[in-house]
């Protein structure tokens, strides 16, 4: 493995010394870890075996309510 050409952090201003390199160093590289894609959403195996479509709408009473409830939405 090679040394990169270019550095990955340059001081610009000022004069760090090691402690202070080291911890913007630490920074950094925890901004970068954390920084992760997001996983994409996992697949589903089967429409059939989804048990959303168990879980109906709530109930609304009132006339003619109960010929309503057999009518898909």
């Amino acid at each position: 493995m090679t040394a990169p050409e270019t550095p990955l952090l340059r001081v610009v201003r000022g004069n760090p010394d090691d402690a202070e390199l080291a911890a913007l160093t630490a920074v950094v590289a925890a901004a970068a870890a954390g920084a992760r894609a997001p996983e994409p959403a996992p697949k589903r195996d089967s429409w059939w075996a989804d048990k959303a479509s168990l879980v109906r709408a709530p109930l609304e009473p009132g006339e003619g309510a109960w010929r309503a409830s057999a009518l898909p939405r």
